[in-house]
């Protein structure tokens, strides 16, 4: 029993690790960040390009780029955004660079 114990341990060590090795080389998404609503910019959503997966967006200044509010578009490349935004929506979010493009990373309606 104690040799099952030992091996049951061992595997799931193995398993959890080969799983965040799989994650981590995952190079089509940017980092999973948890980020503060501080950290967000202030936004309105002005185009939803589901088909190319692109959202056009007026916002306020990006701290974390170094940008200044301005309208322009961004990649999603998480569909729950493409699916729930919609033009005219206010939001905040987050963007980062990516493979050389500005991707949306975290997003929410604002409150």
């Amino acid at each position: 029993m104690k040799l099952s114990k030992n091996l049951f341990a061992a595997l799931l060590v193995t398993s959890a690790a080969c799983s965040a090795t799989v994650l981590a080389e995952d190079k089509s998404q940017p980092p999973a960040r948890v980020v503060s609503v501080d950290n967000m910019a202030d936004g309105e959503v002005k185009k939803v390009d589901r088909e190319n997966k692109k959202m056009t967006i007026k916002h306020g200044e990006l701290k974390n780029l170094d940008m200044p509010g301005m309208t322009m578009v961004f990649q999603i490349r998480n569909s729950t955004f493409l699916e729930t935004f919609n033009a005219g929506d206010k939001v905040k979010f987050f963007a980062e660079k990516f493979d050389g493009a500005f991707v949306i990373t975290d997003m929410q309606l604002a409150k």
